[in-house]
């Protein structure tokens, strides 16, 4: 027998599986995380992400999810999930006690879950048997999907991989291959596709749109802090000190910024830096700054 299937047998909870169930048919493939990758701390850092991304996103709603294969098999914390992050109102039972129901709850789910990535089904990674079975890569698949789509900004830890094996029912027995399958982008890969990024592009292609783009940014930046009687007529100065751009960021995320956080009038380059790096800790926390940026 292939040596690399016995090592995917020695995971308990896969082997407890094929020895109790006929749990491929013939025909079927199934994929299934190597044992060599239980020791991969990027993939235990993205389980810890997501496990403390669903407990900040439920939190009003008393959930806590302890482990991913465990607490969403059944569709409930997905439920939840959708109904918090795409207020999607789906036609099931909040709770589904029997197997049967839990099938289709996460029918359901997976289906809209689905049409709102729109994607066809040939490319979907995860399925509502391997979510109900417990299947980790699957789910990681699932959550990592949704989170792009509806928190596009959220920092997902970069260039997650594990080692995967397939496992076929032939008439000759079973097949297995060996592959190293990403579930986080590679991030090397997006940064050498964006090294020249749309205003990179602007600098060095079209110059000459550069003064319509700033005009137009100037009148985003208007439209909100005018409503505090403000006005800006130019980027590089009114920004420099931090001012203007914590009192947009008060502005957009509907919020007040105490006085007594910040200097309104700074007098030094050491109050104006206080300034801008108040404004980047508020944007690193609010999920919309995922680089570093140098305050200075």
């Amino acid at each position: 027998m292939d040596p690399d299937f016995l090592n995917a047998l020695t995971q308990s909870s896969t082997l407890d599986r094929f020895l109790t169930e006929d749990v491929i048919t013939k025909g079927e493939k199934r994929k299934l995380i190597k044992q060599t990758s239980s020791n991969n701390h990027k993939l235990a850092e993205l389980k810890e992400f997501l496990t403390e991304w669903i407990n900040r996103t439920l939190k009003e709603e008393h959930i806590v999810v302890k482990s991913l294969e465990e607490d969403l098999y059944d569709g409930l914390v997905l439920h939840h999930l959708l109904e918090n992050l795409g207020s999607l109102k789906l036609d099931v039972d909040r709770i589904a006690l029997t197997e049967k129901k839990q099938r289709q709850k996460l029918s359901v789910i997976l289906e809209a879950v689905a049409k709102c990535l729109q994607l066809e089904e040939s490319q979907l990674k995860w399925s509502v048997e391997s979510i109900l079975a417990k299947d980790l890569l699957s789910t990681l698949h699932l959550l990592v999907a949704i989170a792009k789509h509806f928190e596009p900004t959220l920092a997902l830890p970069p260039n997650v991989q594990v080692e995967t094996i397939t496992i076929e029912t032939t008439c000759r027995g079973l097949k297995t291959s060996n592959a190293v399958e990403y579930i986080t982008e590679n991030k090397e890969n997006i940064e050498e596709q964006s090294k020249n990024d749309a205003f990179d592009e602007l600098f060095s292609c079209a110059p000459d749109k550069l003064d319509a783009v700033k005009k137009a940014l100037l009148q985003f930046v208007d439209q909100h802090v005018g409503k505090l009687g403000l006005n800006v007529k130019d980027i590089e100065s009114q920004f420099s000190d931090g001012v203007i751009l914590l009192l947009l960021i008060g502005q957009l995320e509907g919020y007040f910024l105490n006085l007594r956080n910040f200097f309104l009038t700074p007098a030094s380059t050491m109050e104006m830096l206080h300034n801008v790096n108040l404004a980047l800790e508020l944007l690193a926390e609010g999920g919309l700054l995922n680089f570093s940026v140098n305050s200075e």
